[in-house]
């Protein structure tokens, strides 16, 4: 048995287990329950003996009402009155005043109703759970003399080197230190497509391998992997209960007792009135059934557990129903550039040689570059041998820090770097030169100037690549009701713009050269505004993310900051995912609107029924446990979420 020291993750799989076992005995209950009824009815038809009549009913009313005694008395031993309670005196009424026809059909809906509602909520447990599933038990562990020995995931530690074959399941969170594979994300991230990885890249526990064999070096325990945080926190969001949950669950517990009161005060007032004793409990007994709330407390946790589950499965992570709720009623979004508009990866875009053939400049760029860890160099490298350019040999590198650094090739020393190296060296720019790299920055490019003591080679320019899918996005998210969408950077003003401007922010809706405190006093002065979602890589804007009303961490696969820090974790760097994950948001509230306004109305319906002219009790029980099914279905719509980007 599971104890304090579990996790969510294995304490929900108990539950569920236990949950199947309990919907295993109502199902056997429900059954017999629908035998009797059915028998008793029967024999009414057919003028059987009132015995036997009497002993089909006395099995319905046992099976269908039992479990539902057994709850209330229990409840009531701890001082709260439930909907069981209601269920149960309503049956034991109609009986008392000769209805036991109707009573038995009560109870056999209200059992009827229970079981679907238990198997219907528990699809939300379920699709949870599948996540626990993906991720394989055991592991080819890749011992020092080269054999491979199966391992229990658990027994792995980090350092340690697994073999992974194709089509199987990566077992844990690492680094690929041998081969080349498509690998599918998609239980850990949503995206739909493989995503090509090879030596160097990070893999996920619980993707697919495609087809070639990879070994993979273990960073991470197997309790501490992406997919059992994921596991974790979707398990713990369950008990995290919204504003709209919180109301649902202090309203019910409340207004069970008014509607007991209420029928008790109605029984006197219709008796006084002159109603004939058995019309007026019949009458009392019909309004404990429809004035029960059952509708309006579960109305709310359906429609949230099917939306965190449906968005487990996408790759986007809920902290709870109120970060759920929250997210769909932003109206302000606050972008950090870097690795959330933008790939976070930098590129280069332009080659502009003054007086040697581009070849030839472009090698003595990228040899100058060779040694360097810098993003900027790493970007000159791949560009070079993506052309086919072999660096020469350099030499006796230097860093000049927020500038730039030197080198030395063939015994010349050169330099590559921005204007304040340009400054350094004594050289200056002759008019078409200047003009050159003047326009290269107003479009928005870093600059990288190369040189010697003697002369300037030549300008590359290099930006980071904006997401191909942004600037549709933000389109959508406009159309889907953010009023405002603000870009937050630490680059200069000229970059941001031009980026911005591509994007179609508002020049005036861009904060360039920020600091992580600035970023928090932005957001702080938006908040006054409206309710500000801010979208981070979730490792340094932590602090703002916080601030915000939302904090949205994107590409936060593999990343603990993200995963913590933020109320929202897209696990994927899919732009469309954000704006799905708020279409899912608008959605869930939507739904949450309309089983209320439902459940309420026709709640007030069959209770002004009740009391001002006559409502079957049979007719009362359909429309209540009918109501109450048909907001679980609404809810419950959720869980197919089909995630199209629209």
């Amino acid at each position: 048995m599971c104890n304090t020291a579990c996790s969510p993750a294995e304490r929900l799989a108990e539950e569920l287990n236990k949950e199947r076992k309990e919907l295993r005995t109502e199902v056997f209950l429900t059954l017999l329950t629908f035998i009797g009824f059915a028998t008793g009815v029967t024999l009414q038809i057919i003028d059987g003996s009132t015995i036997a009549i009497g002993l089909a009913f006395f099995v319905t009313y046992l099976t269908g009402g039992l479990p539902a005694a057994t709850g209330a008395v229990r409840n009531l031993a701890k001082g709260h009155l439930d909907i069981d309670l209601l269920m149960v005196l309503a049956a034991l009424a109609a009986a008392g005043v000769g209805e036991v026809r109707d009573g038995a059909i009560l109870l056999l809906l209200f059992s009827l109703a229970g079981t679907l509602e238990g198997y219907a909520m528990g699809n939300t447990k379920r699709a949870v759970v599948a996540l626990m599933q993906i991720r394989p038990d055991e592991a080819n562990l890749e011992k020092t003399d080269g054999q491979l020995q199966r391992v229990k995931v658990e027994n792995l530690t980090i350092g340690q080197t697994v073999v992974v074959k194709a089509g199987e399941r990566i077992p844990v969170d690492g680094m690929i230190t041998h081969g080349e594979s498509a690998i599918d994300q998609s239980p850990v991230t949503g995206e739909s497509i493989p995503v090509d990885k090879s030596t160097g890249d990070s893999v996920f526990a619980g993707s697919v391998n495609g087809h070639h064999t990879l070994k993979v070096t273990v960073q991470k325990l197997a309790n501490q992997s992406t997919l059992a945080r994921m596991i974790d926190l979707v398990t713990s969001a369950r008990a995290e209960r919204s504003p709209s949950e919180r109301f649902s669950e202090w309203f019910g517990s409340r207004y069970t007792i008014v509607v007991l009161l209420g029928s008790i005060l109605a029984l006197v007032v219709f008796i006084l009135i002159g109603t004939p004793v058995s019309e007026a409990l019949y009458k009392a007994a019909t309004l404990l059934v429809v004035a029960s709330p059952c509708a309006i407390v579960i109305s709310v946790p359906a429609a949230i557990l099917s939306a965190l589950a449906s968005a487990a499965k996408a790759g986007v992570l809920f902290k709870g129903g109120a970060s759920l709720e929250e997210f769909g009623t932003v109206d302000i979004i606050a972008f950090d550039k870097t690795g959330t508009l933008t790939e976070g990866k930098m590129h280069v875009t332009d080659v502009i040689p003054l007086h040697l053939p581009e070849h030839e400049f472009l090698q003595i760029a990228s040899s100058l570059e060779s040694h360097s860890e810098h993003p900027l160099a790493r970007s000159i490298i791949e560009y070079a041998t993506s052309k086919g350019i072999q660096q020469n040999g350099a030499h006796s590198t230097k860093s000049v820090p927020g500038k730039g650094l030197t080198a030395k090739i063939d015994g010349v020393t050169y330099w590559a770097g921005n204007r304040k190296m340009l400054s350094d060296s004594g050289l200056t720019l002759d008019t078409v030169a200047s003009e050159k790299l003047t326009e290269l920055e107003a479009k928005g490019r870093t600059a990288i100037i190369v040189g010697n003591d003697s002369e300037i080679f030549g300008f590359i320019g290099i930006a980071d690549t904006i997401r191909d899918t942004a600037k549709e996005t933000l389109m959508k998210m406009r159309k889907a009701g953010v009023k405002k969408i603000v870009m937050l950077t630490g680059d200069h003003d000229s970059v941001a713009q031009s980026i911005g401007k591509e994007l179609g922010i508002s020049p005036d809706d861009i904060y360039t050269g920020l600091l992580p405190e600035d970023k928090v006093s932005i957001v702080k002065k938006l908040r006054e505004e409206g309710v500000v979602a801010f979208v981070g890589d979730g490792v340094n804007d932590a602090a703002a993310l916080v601030t915000s009303h939302v904090g949205i961490a994107m590409g936060g696969a593999g990343t603990d900051v993200a995963l913590e820090a933020s109320d929202v974790a897209l696990l994927s760097e899919d732009m469309r995912k954000f704006l799905s994950a708020y279409q899912l948001s608008q959605k869930a509230n939507r739904i949450i609107k309309q089983n209320l306004v439902f459940a309420i109305g026709i709640l007030s319906i069959m209770v002004v029924t009740t009391i001002f002219f006559h409502l079957p009790l049979p007719l009362g029980v359909i429309g209540h446990e009918g109501g109450t099914l048909l907001v679980v279905a609404n809810g419950l719509r959720l869980l197919f979420w089909n995630n199209h980007y629209t």
